[in-house]
């Protein structure tokens, strides 16, 4: 399943390496991380908490999943 998730708190190149990192260790696919956008793209099948969480443990703030 597709999501988008919308993060604050990116500021530079390595906070989108992070944010991927994160994403990918949870085993999501496909993720394109967008630092001017400020949102994650991905294939998952993880839930929202724990999209949520892998990314507020790297320093950022999730406020919205789609």
């Amino acid at each position: 399943m597709k999501k988008k998730i919308a993060i604050e708190g990116m500021s530079c190149e390595h906070c989108v390496a992070h944010v991927k990192e994160a994403l990918e260790g949870l085993g999501a696919s496909s993720v394109d991380v967008s630092l001017d956008g400020g949102y994650a793209v991905c294939d998952t099948d993880k839930s929202d908490a724990e999209l949520k969480s892998a990314i507020e443990d790297e320093g950022y703030n999730v406020t919205g999943i789609q």
